[in-house]
């Protein structure tokens, strides 16, 4: 099996995307990649680069979404942390082989055109965790 290869991002809710954007990019100097909406998960995200990695800022666009049910248990914050991986199924399957909980059984396309798929925190020691698999080398940072 493939290792994972670093964080691809850390995903953090948030309640107002615009604002969340300015503190990262105008209070703490850090550079927004991009904005997007993943319409299957009722979400807009916001990427902001630091160093090799990406913070993912999530901002529900509707009530029932995953994010806003997050936030309205939670608050805001630290919602997942990502990993890459060049094969998202041999990882799942692996994890699965071995009794973790998956979100995810398929891989399913998510933000920069990237297979993603969840870990069940119940299995992960509380933490939602994300495979990420780049649809191409030129999308892995944003590029």
């Amino acid at each position: 099996m493939s290792p994972l290869k670093q964080i691809e991002h850390i995903g953090i809710a948030v309640k107002n995307l615009e604002a969340s954007i300015l503190f990262y990019t105008e209070l703490l100097g850090l550079e927004l990649i991009n904005i997007e909406t993943v319409v299957r998960e009722q979400v807009r995200v916001a990427f902001i680069k630091i160093g090799e990695t990406r913070l993912e800022l999530l901002e529900a666009t509707s009530p029932d979404s995953s994010i806003a049910k997050f936030i309205e248990k939670k608050g805001e914050g630290i919602h997942h942390i990502a990993f890459q991986t060049e094969n998202a199924q041999q990882h799942l399957d692996y994890l699965k082989s071995k009794g973790i909980k998956l979100i995810d059984a398929v891989p399913k396309n998510g933000a920069h055109g990237n297979l993603v798929a969840f870990l069940h925190p119940k299995s992960t020691n509380g933490v939602l965790m994300e495979f990420c698999q780049p649809a191409s080398k030129d999308i892995q940072r944003g590029s």
